[in-house]
């Protein structure tokens, strides 16, 4: 039973009689005898017989999978009200960024899903099966806006998956792209007024791919489901080494981000907008680390940041820009690694365990930390730690945001 039923109804003959009296006092409250003679048939009327007040209580649920369904099994006129898509659009819209699944852990061509959500709204993998129309090998590359871009091993083109719905789209890839190291993002291209990203299955597609050409220059191009073509190449003007591969793009306003080899000599940042490429100077970093405790990350007012886990502190980065175009970078937070709590003991061994960030997601504003076979999630604004998995041993984790509400509800959300 889920659990607004179980708040609703409790067991036995006598639970059940006080449930019934409860919901009949919810819905017709008893009126005060001082006023019952001096009040109207309308004000005697329980704010939830109003359908415009009772949608804009539900509006407010939250966005997590289970809250819709178990609402609307309270009676029939709550489903009536829920599974209108005018509903659904609302609800979208109220929430504006969607809840966080899940990650898709991507090793040796497996792309196995895996919730993040505790008890009743937990997904289980194989609702998420990214293998489920063929069991050719292929790796994730990105995952945004509710989509999966995945790349076949010996096939030399992508695919597009929505998780939600279990509909595909084939891309070839460019020539350029073609028998070397990629990465890339899959982006919605619906720029419409009040359009809800994670709330929307049928909408255009952008994708965009990155890599190095021979001279060591940052080369991309931009697919768009619109016309069903790859756009223009365009490449840096300068030299410059991409980690390419590892890490999907970072989307931060227009713009999509990539870290290269040493961050703290440059970051390539592309425009979405005008569908420029340009290198742009990291941050001073002292330190020795690595590119496993590096991550690329959204800063507060909504501007680049990079992430820095170096033994024994946790650092975060801003780049602001003052009022003269001049761009710095600012270390914005310090913290001692043992201060993050629920982090499991071991990172706060110098050497031994293996520490190494490989996940971010933008819309929850988490980290995604590997301790040994640990897979930890830090949220970064409580600098809070919560145990995911362990025996994970992947280097790539891709965080899956979308709205999502089981059962009758995917056809519902289809036709949006």
């Amino acid at each position: 039973m889920c659990p607004f039923r179980m708040k609703m109804i409790s067991s036995g003959r006598s639970s059940s009689m006080a449930s019934e009296s409860y919901e009949d006092d919810l819905v017709h409250p008893a009126p005060h005898a001082s006023t019952l003679h001096h009040a109207s048939p309308m004000a005697l009327a329980s704010p939830l017989e109003d359908d415009n007040l009772l949608q804009e209580i539900l509006l407010r649920l939250a966005p997590q999978p289970s809250s819709l369904p178990c609402a609307s099994a309270f009676c029939k006129r709550w489903r009536g009200l829920i599974t209108n898509p005018r509903f659904l659009c609302r609800f979208y819209a109220h929430h504006r960024k969607p809840p966080l699944l899940g990650i898709f852990e991507s090793h040796n061509a497996r792309n196995r899903f895996m919730s993040t959500l505790d008890h009743y709204d937990r997904i289980p993998p194989e609702r998420f099966n990214l293998q489920r129309h063929d069991n050719y090998p292929k790796s994730v590359l990105d995952c945004h806006h509710g989509r999966v871009l995945l790349k076949y091993w010996v096939r030399e083109d992508l695919v597009v998956c929505d998780p939600i719905t279990g509909g595909q789209h084939h891309v070839p890839l460019p020539s350029k792209f073609k028998g070397v190291f990629v990465s890339g993002a899959v982006l919605c291209a619906a720029g419409d007024q009040g359009h809800v990203h994670g709330g929307c299955h049928s909408s255009p597609i952008n994708i965009v791919l990155v890599s190095t050409t021979k001279d060591i220059r940052a080369l991309t191009c931009v697919y768009s489901s619109k016309t069903g073509l790859w756009g223009n190449l365009v490449s840096t003007s300068t030299p410059c080494q991409l980690f390419v591969g590892r890490f999907p793009g970072t989307l931060i306003g227009k713009a999509l981000y990539w870290p290269l080899f040493t961050p703290d000599k440059g970051i390539l940042e592309f425009n979405l907008e005008d569908q420029s490429l340009a290198v742009i100077e990291g941050p001073p970093l002292k330190n020795n680390f690595d590119m496993g405790n590096i991550w690329i990350i959204q800063a507060k007012d909504g501007v680049v940041g990079l992430a820095v886990l170096s033994y024994p502190f946790f650092q975060m980065w801003q780049r602001d820009i003052n009022f003269h175009g001049v761009a710095t970078w600012v270390l914005q937070k310090t913290i001692e690694i043992h201060s993050i709590v629920g982090l499991p003991p071991e990172i706060g061994r110098e050497t031994g365990a293996r520490k190494t960030i490989v996940g971010y997601s933008e819309d929850a504003d988490v980290l995604f930390i590997l301790v040994d076979d640990n897979l930890c999630m830090v949220e970064l604004k409580s600098m809070q730690c919560k145990r995911l998995y362990e025996n994970s041993h992947s280097h790539s984790y891709y965080p899956l945001t979308s709205f999502y509400a089981p059962g009758d509800f995917l056809s519902m959300v289809i036709i949006l």
